[in-house]
């Protein structure tokens, strides 16, 4: 029994002379998220992916990231199919195209956490984070309203093949006009988000229509090409075109334009930022609303300066 007892504080010397050190904890579990967006064939839709691995990036460790583009529905599914085989446990999806419901509700069948970023996707058990589509119009009713008058001519520039985002914005717009001024002419037409389609498109309806007083366009790129339209045509009939987004450039000619009223209803890129934190979150565990509204700002000649960046990559 001495013996042992002799053992035991020879040990405990030992580690009192030479320390002692706990065992090291292991590292954080890492997660894994994959981010789908579409190919970049605009300048907002080029932030949001830019954004989206800015912030992947400030986590760090804590997640491993794969970020893939895709052109259309099929290849967006294709990539989807990839990222489940890479082994992600959460994806945040930007899919601008009708035709992406089976494939999720696949990925939702395996456990994968969905975050949903703008679009629309009428899946149970979808997450989403989106600006305030349905308010963009709403706001940008009242502001044309509030410059030309209830009984103006307007054209309404809508973009069927953004599904939901331009189905709210149109909604939020029309719901409003029917309420605050019903005695609105509305002239609707179809385009897409980019300037090109806007100059080209709206060089056509300046010709088919002397008189125009106002623009709803839901996006500034678009409103670019509107206002190079109206410039290149000599016209000064158009007192106000909306717009949506957050673009620099279209800020910057806000008060360039004394003529013509300039807005756009604020629809930041970075809020797809908002996205990733959401997936983080649900797969941390913690309890998450699904559906995630930021909300709208109007941005024109009186505030823009509140909103230009130099960093921004839109």
């Amino acid at each position: 029994m001495k013996r042992f007892m002799l053992v035991v504080l020879s040990l405990a010397l030992v580690f009192s002379v030479v320390g002692y050190s706990a065992p090291v904890a292991l590292a954080a579990e890492q997660y894994k998220i994959g981010v789908l967006a579409p190919a970049v064939t605009h300048g907002w839709v080029a932030a949001v992916a830019y954004n989206a691995e800015a912030r992947l990036k400030e986590l760090g460790e804590e997640v491993a990231y794969r970020i893939q583009t895709s052109s259309n529905a099929e290849e967006m599914t294709a990539q989807l199919d990839d990222l489940m085989t890479w082994g992600a446990e959460a994806i945040v999806a930007f899919p601008q195209w009708e035709g992406m419901e089976v494939s999720m509700e696949r990925a939702l069948d395996a456990g994968i956490v969905i975050v949903n970023f703008d679009i629309v996707i009428d899946l149970e058990g979808i997450y989403r984070v989106s600006g305030d589509n349905e308010d963009m119009g709403i706001q940008g009713a009242h502001y044309i309203v509030d410059k030309v008058g209830p009984e103006a001519t307007v054209v309404i520039l809508e973009v069927p093949s953004s599904g939901s985002v331009s189905a709210l914005r149109k909604k939020g717009f029309l719901d409003t006009v029917a309420e605050i001024a019903p005695n609105l002419e509305l002239l609707t037409y179809a385009t897409q988000f980019t300037r090109e389609d806007g100059l080209k498109d709206f060089a056509d309806i300046l010709i088919r229509n002397p008189k125009i007083d106002a623009v709803y366009s839901m996006d500034d790129e678009t409103s670019l090409g509107v206002l190079q339209a109206i410039r290149e045509a000599g016209r000064t009939d158009i007192k106000v075109i909306t717009g949506g987004g957050g673009m620099q450039e279209y800020f910057e000619l806000m008060p360039e334009n004394e003529d013509i009223w300039i807005q756009s209803a604020l629809y930041s890129p970075a809020m797809v930022q908002d996205a990733v934190d959401v997936a983080l979150q649900v797969l941390q565990g913690e309890q998450v609303e699904e559906v995630k509204i930021i909300p709208t700002t109007i941005v024109d000649r009186d505030n823009y300066l509140q909103f230009l960046d130099a960093n921004s990559p839109y």
